[in-house]
């Protein structure tokens, strides 16, 4: 069976109609927000996604992917990599040629960017100022090519929790890019106060402790 058939025949009526009304990227993020961010050992598909209403930036991305597709689009995600931080995910798309992303996170500047970025590596580039730990350090490093998720259709990942493991391992194997050399980012400065605030105004600082 077509997997998005699949996912779309397990939703309840009301699940179904929350589904239909996610239909452009504005929409999609604001879903996202909605989320109750969940950052466990425990993986949930996007079906449990809904299901569920939780999701970290994986789950989120993921859940995005089968909204594009639903849409027409193509079901892609892009892994950025950190040094001393947690590695992020995006759902990427492309609107007049320009690439966009959404994205879940608990941290403001680390959500959606709107499509006017004419490579994926200026889109990646616009969370670098955002990126950044505890310490005030930036840690964003590099980025994936697009993973296209329609390459995964036989591995269950819309609605099985266990299937999304693939979708990491795919990710792994997915070639990478450097930002810039490694004697680049040891010569940053720590962030300045102001920044590292502005960075953190909105954040759930309870999530941050789990």
């Amino acid at each position: 069976m077509d997997p998005m058939r699949e996912f779309l025949e397990a939703l309840t009526s009301r699940q179904a109609r929350l589904f239909k009304t996610l239909t452009t990227p504005q929409r999609i993020q604001g879903y996202l927000d909605s989320v109750r961010y969940c950052d466990d050992d425990n993986y949930h598909c996007p079906l449990s996604v809904i299901k569920k209403h939780v999701g970290c930036c994986f789950e989120g991305a993921l859940f995005a992917a089968v909204v594009f597709r639903r849409l027409g689009r193509p079901s892609l995600i892009v892994e950025m990599t950190s040094e001393n931080d947690d590695y992020h995910i995006l759902a990427v798309y492309k609107q007049e040629r320009r690439w966009g992303a959404v994205a879940k996170s608990i941290f403001p500047g680390l959500r959606s960017r709107q499509p006017v970025y004419r490579t994926l590596r200026e889109l990646v580039m616009s969370y670098f100022e955002f990126y950044y730990n505890l310490k005030g350090k930036r840690t964003l490093r590099g980025f994936s090519l697009p993973l296209d998720l329609k390459r995964l259709d036989g591995t269950r990942w819309m609605i099985e929790d266990e299937a999304i493991n693939g979708v990491g391992r795919a990710l792994d194997t997915t070639k990478h890019f450097t930002l810039a050399p490694a004697r680049t980012f040891r010569r940053l400065p720590k962030m300045d106060r102001w920044t590292y605030k502005m960075g953190m105004f909105g954040t759930d600082r309870s999530k941050l402790e789990q």
